[in-house]
């Protein structure tokens, strides 16, 4: 049981598309970054600081996924 569910019925929740975008930008600043790290390139410093910059702006995406699947009842709300 994960929260109160099956293990089987997990997802993504309702907004996938910012869970995907902040996927593809992980790996993406991900590979920018060990790129600059680890090969012997004059311009090391691009990758490593695009690399850097990408994946903190992917913490926009998790944040944004994240605050968009709270699930609250509306009785809790006080409208």
């Amino acid at each position: 049981m994960l929260l109160g569910r099956p293990w089987g019925q997990c997802s993504a929740g309702r907004c996938a598309l910012f869970l995907v975008l902040a996927l593809l930008l992980d790996a993406l600043g991900l590979v920018l970054l060990l790129l600059g790290l680890f090969a012997a390139l004059d311009y090391w410093d691009f990758f490593v600081y695009s690399g850097s910059l990408i994946l903190a702006f992917s913490l926009l995406f998790w944040i944004t996924w994240y605050s968009l699947n709270i699930e609250l009842p509306l009785e809790k709300l006080d409208l």
